[in-house]
């Protein structure tokens, strides 16, 4: 329609913040009276729980079967480690940023069900841990069971990787034929996804627009401790992670920030790993003389798996919800966090938004149901208001960790050339470079 194309030729950054800002400040106008326009929020919360579980299962299953089995030898073996460990530490830093800063705190958000955070009842940690295998993965799928569909999805994922490397090719030819299928409704989920997030602009507008009718101008607050406990959990991450891990393999942190400098500022403006990939790709042949043989496979590896940047996300967002309904997490809570994120990140697309579709899976995982009309859902929508601000930042993060954790591969097999790091890298033999 050509009297619409202003509003999808902007930008839908710019359009997700206007939306926003008009939100907060139509609901500070008219008070509790813009609760008329809650409908348009509420469609905005179903379509986003319409595409979450299809989300998770086709993005899992091509994230886990794209890890050929048949090359994941020493190389494959210690980038899967590494980044799993380095995923832990971010979203258990994101936690304990989310605990300190406290962001919600005294927001006390209320609604439709203004109780619903306080009566949850979580199952213990072990529990939890046993649940995580279904009994019946479908009834998981349909009913929204974030963790045991995850596990499911994972298990299949790698069982096709499998087949895929038969040496029978019937079961070759079978194997393809499903991650086909599974990688093409991956591909429509995210056409789905880019389409709800062109109505996103509205349905922010209305939630905002309710939230500052009912909160008044407190509720700016909450949301730039948010931003700010995001951001400096990346700066640690960065620092001491990152840094760390550089320093033990005799790599120097400063002198690989600065090879890594285009990447990453390629990945803050863009939002995507996925798009960043190529820059990543040339910044490790050209900028760290990374043999192709490591840094074509960790590094589309890491696109996939290595969501250190949206796990801080994850865990700083969840405290946010939890305490801005009244419900802060508890410690088995925040264990739970802990698993689905790092669980969650194999198949977390690398798309600009991909990571406020996975709050969703982490938020459901302990209990915390974004629902049409909760408080939730009116905490769920803040952030969502402030997601590309918070995506720019962890998305060069995540771009960063993956050239971090292949250089330090690359290094402990003896595959970078250490003439173009001088005296950082000490003499050794060197690998492949083409």
């Amino acid at each position: 329609m050509k009297g619409l194309d202003w509003y999808f030729k902007t930008n839908l950054l710019v359009r997700i913040l206007l939306g926003l800002i008009l939100g907060a400040i139509a609901g500070l106008i008219f008070g509790p009276k813009i609760v008329v326009v809650s409908p348009l929020g509420d469609i905005f919360v179903r379509l986003l729980k319409m595409i979450v579980m299809p989300v998770v299962m086709f993005t899992l299953i091509v994230g886990a079967a794209s890890i050929h089995p048949a090359r994941l030898g020493r190389v494959g073996v210690k980038a899967l480690v590494i980044y799993m460990i380095t995923t832990a530490c971010a979203v258990a830093l994101g936690l304990i940023m989310g605990n300190i800063f406290s962001p919600g705190k005294g927001l006390e958000l209320v609604g439709a069900a203004s109780a619903f955070g306080k009566e949850l009842s979580q199952p213990s940690l072990i529990d939890t841990l046993v649940n995580i295998v279904p009994k019946n993965p479908f009834s998981a799928f349909s009913s929204g069971n974030i963790l045991p569909t995850i596990f499911f999805c994972i298990i299949f994922g790698i069982g096709v990787a499998f087949l895929r490397e038969s040496e029978e090719e019937r079961v070759r030819d079978a194997a393809n034929t499903v991650f086909k299928f599974f990688e093409g409704g991956a591909e429509v989920m995210y056409k789905v996804v880019n389409w709800i997030l062109q109505y996103a602009p509205i349905g922010v507008f209305a939630l905002i627009a309710v939230v500052f009718g009912k909160q008044g101008a407190e509720a700016f607050g909450p949301l730039g401790i948010v931003t700010f406990s995001v951001y400096l959990a990346l700066a640690v991450h960065m620092v001491l992670v990152y840094g760390g891990l550089l320093a033990i393999f005799r790599i120097h942190p400063l002198q690989f920030l600065t090879r890594a400098k285009e990447a990453t500022i390629t990945a803050f403006v863009t939002r995507s790993s996925g798009g960043t990939l190529p820059v990543t790709l040339g910044v490790a042949r050209d900028k760290m003389g990374i043999s192709r043989g490591v840094y074509s496979f960790t590094l589309p590896l890491g696109a996939t798996i290595n969501m250190d940047g949206t796990a801080i996300y994850q865990g700083v967002c969840a405290i946010f919800v939890g305490f801005a309904i009244g419900s802060p997490l508890t410690l088995g809570q925040q264990m739970t966090v802990i698993m689905t994120a790092v669980l969650a990140s194999i198949g977390t697309a690398g798309v600009p938004g991909a990571g406020a579709i996975m709050l969703l899976m982490v938020l459901n995982s302990v209990g915390l149901k974004v629902e049409p009309g909760t408080t939730v859902a009116m905490a769920y929508a803040m952030i969502f208001g402030i997601d590309a601000l918070l995506d720019m930042g962890r998305t060069a993060l995540n771009v960063t960790g993956d050239l971090a954790v292949t250089s330090c591969v690359a290094k402990s097999e003896k595959e970078i050339d250490e003439n173009l790091w001088g005296k950082d890298i000490p003499a050794k033999a060197v690998g492949e470079t083409a």
